[in-house]
């Protein structure tokens, strides 16, 4: 394995050589050629959240390359502020491109919008009609784009609201798609178009105002996934860091037909009576728990009919003694039939969830070789920092993944679980636990500041258990590193060279400070868009206790973020790279004086990258700078940097229109609300 240290990379040239990697560069990209995939993207397109049905985030173009990146220009800005009841700071869609038009949403409303694809003129919208549903959702502006299908022909767009509804449209016209679904009984809705996904969800509910406050709540977020005529839908649950009470609605996946809008199934993931996994449920937790939603984009192989289900934590995210047990299928990946609905297989990542690790990305699917066999291959990166890799059509593991011996906790009234998969290959490739020898060290004075700033904190190897306030060995809190906002994270996540299979992925380093305060102390009352349910649990998180940074510096060592270079053949790490520049932040701090030849730390955040034929781009991501970066896909050297209008958001993408390769970046910042910018080449 070749490591590329980060301060290689501080003020990397052009065309920076890093001999080491070189050597072996061009056998990387021929060694392993995977087999070709249906992933249901003509090339040239980008129809899926992640590209195609596998979430590669992957284009074969090649316009855009190496030798001419640096003459990237604007081509045009469309503009996401007027969709919304106010300004909207925050582009959280990826766009898709399919039969010559862009589309995505903007805006709390979710308002689709078609965009000319050379231009960027708006071509025509659709908004869904008011519900006080949509007001009383939570995740009004977290969505993250549409899905495209094609019946007869005929180009469809679906959409998923806040609201929980699903619409058909017209792709060419924005018109709602004749027998698709029914009128739903509010002012204002198309006669068709339209299906209420409260209806077969199973829960009293009324259609205006959605489901009762008591019982819980449930939107969405990312698009749903056309696979072969069905639409699979997964959904969103509150924010649980702050959540106080103990009930929620589950997060159970649904499937409809894409002509019609039938509902065709439902996968309960927390499992009924007399469903596998419902034991793992101790004292009839089931009942009444919730979340453990499908939450990220899905992905799915049509061959094997195979819809994949990364799944979150279940309620509460950081306690769970009133839901004793493992609890699947909460922080699993789940593989269902794509006609049934029925569980292949499944593999639980985390028993008995109690740090918000849930699975925040894509899986993604590859076809692999290891060890002179070929292998159908479903990765999946985690907020934890490991990969998980298995046979996507059996659910074997590619290599080991022994259950490992973890810390217990103390908190009263919690059940532990002694045991926690840790994957023998790849290797984690963030900070994992904390100790002190990952504390910060620029200089022996910072090295002391930081060890006194641990001198109350719970350290420990990765999960390791909070601690709850007033605990008898009077920590301050336990260091979860990383922390539910660490590590591998939708805005940046994961992409993949089906060609080569090697794997790039985006990772924060982060840590908090976890500690649980007295539930009753910390609830806020009957508030029913913050707190759906009635029983307040018994502990809740309470914050961090100031812990994690030092006037403005990470307490830990740097890189603060990074890119991962994983060959998926072999399970080996290639190379790393630092996400972007040290800030200036960093660089200026007050404690840095007098430091010459400061390594690059790289920018504390989840680069938002896209990978094609010939290159691995990226920017820093939400609140970074407003550059968009060119690496060599085999040594990960710096190939060249280009000025955008404003930090990227999330996820870019790329398609070809009428002979020219353009990339679409969602951007925020600099004064300029959630929007789209779309670059070519010069002329």
């Amino acid at each position: 394995m070749a490591n590329v240290s980060f301060k290689a990379f501080a003020r990397a040239p052009k065309r920076l050589l890093i001999s080491s990697i070189i050597a072996c560069g061009s056998a990387l990209l021929t060694a392993h050629p995977a087999a070709a995939q249906n992933n249901g993207n003509p090339e040239g397109e980008w129809r899926y959240w992640g590209a195609d049905m596998s979430s590669t985030r992957y284009s074969p173009l090649e316009q855009i390359n190496a030798d001419n990146f640096e003459n990237l220009e604007v081509a045009w800005l469309w503009r996401g502020d007027n969709f919304s009841p106010a300004p909207d700071f925050i582009m959280r869609s990826t766009p898709i491109y399919a039969d010559g038009i862009v589309y995505t949403v903007a805006g709390t409303r979710r308002t689709v919008a078609a965009i000319d694809p050379a231009t960027g003129e708006t071509l025509w919208t659709f908004r869904e009609p008011y519900t006080e549903r949509w007001e009383l959702s939570p995740r009004k502006n977290y969505g993250r784009g549409v899905a495209y299908g094609e019946l007869d022909g005929r180009g469809v767009i679906y959409l998923v609201t806040p609201g929980f509804f699903l619409h058909a449209l017209d792709a060419k016209t924005g018109e709602p798609l004749e027998g698709f679904g029914g009128q739903i009984p509010v002012d204002g809705f198309p006669e068709t178009g339209t299906v209420d996904m409260l209806a077969t969800l199973g829960h009293p509910y009324d259609v205006f105002s959605g489901i009762d406050s008591e019982r819980g709540s449930i939107t969405t977020s990312s698009p749903p996934l056309f696979v072969d005529g069905v639409l699979v839908v997964g959904n969103s649950a509150h924010m649980g860091g702050t959540y106080s009470r103990v009930e929620n609605v589950p997060g159970d996946v649904q499937a409809f037909d894409a002509r019609t809008g039938e509902h065709l199934w439902t996968f309960h993931t927390i499992p009924r009576e007399g469903e596998f996994g419902n034991d793992t449920w101790e004292n009839d937790a089931w009942r009444w728990s919730g979340n453990v939603n499908a939450w990220p984009p899905l992905s799915a192989d049509a061959d094997l009919g195979i819809v994949y289900l990364p799944t979150d934590a279940p309620t509460n995210d950081y306690f769970g003694g009133f839901r004793p047990g493992d609890n699947l299928f909460g922080s699993s990946l789940v593989a269902v039939d794509l006609r049934t609905g029925e569980r292949r297989w499944h593999f639980q990542m985390i028993h008995h969830d109690i740090w918000d690790w849930d699975n925040p990305v894509a899986p993604i699917l590859v076809d692999v070789t290891v060890d002179g066999r070929a292998i159908p291959a479903v990765v999946q990166t985690t907020k934890q920092s490991f990969v998980y890799a298995f046979n996507r059509e059996t659910g074997e593991p590619i290599w080991p993944i022994p259950e490992t011996p973890v810390p217990v906790g103390d908190v009263p009234g919690e059940w532990y679980s002694p045991t926690q998969p840790i994957p023998s290959r790849p290797l984690g490739y963030e900070l994992q636990g904390l100790s002190i020898d990952d504390l910060i060290d620029f200089t022996p004075e910072l090295r002391q500041m930081a060890i006194e700033q641990v001198s109350d904190i719970k350290l420990g190897p990765i999960f390791t258990p909070w601690v709850n306030v007033g605990n008898e060995a009077q920590y301050r809190a336990t260091a979860q590193c990383p922390s539910a906002t660490g590590g591998t994270n939708i805005p940046g996540g994961t992409v993949m060279d089906p060609v080569t299979g090697i794997m790039y992925v985006a990772s924060r380093k982060a840590c908090t400070g976890g500690r649980l305060g007295a539930g009753a102390e910390r609830d806020d009352g009957a508030d029913r868009l913050n707190q759906p349910g009635v029983n307040v649990v018994d502990w809740m998180n309470a914050g961090g206790g100031g812990f994690a940074a030092m006037e403005g510096l990470p307490i830990f060592k740097p890189p603060y973020g990074r890119i991962t270079a994983i060959d998926m053949n072999t399970g080996e790490h290639l190379w790393w790279i630092p996400n972007g520049d040290t800030p200036d932040r960093i660089r200026d701090h007050p404690l840095l004086e007098g430091i010459e030849n400061l390594q690059n730390t790289g920018f504390q955040g989840n680069a938002t990258a896209l990978v094609t034929k010939s290159l691995l781009m990226f920017a820093e991501g939400r609140g970074g700078r407003s550059i968009w970066y060119a690496v060599d896909k085999v040594t990960g050297e710096r190939l060249g940097a280009v000025e955008i209008p404003a930090p990227t958001s999330t996820a870019p993408m790329t398609y070809m229109h009428d002979g020219v390769q353009y990339i679409v970046l969602p951007i925020a910042g600099n004064g300029i609300p959630g929007s789209l910018v779309a670059l070519r080449l010069e002329g």
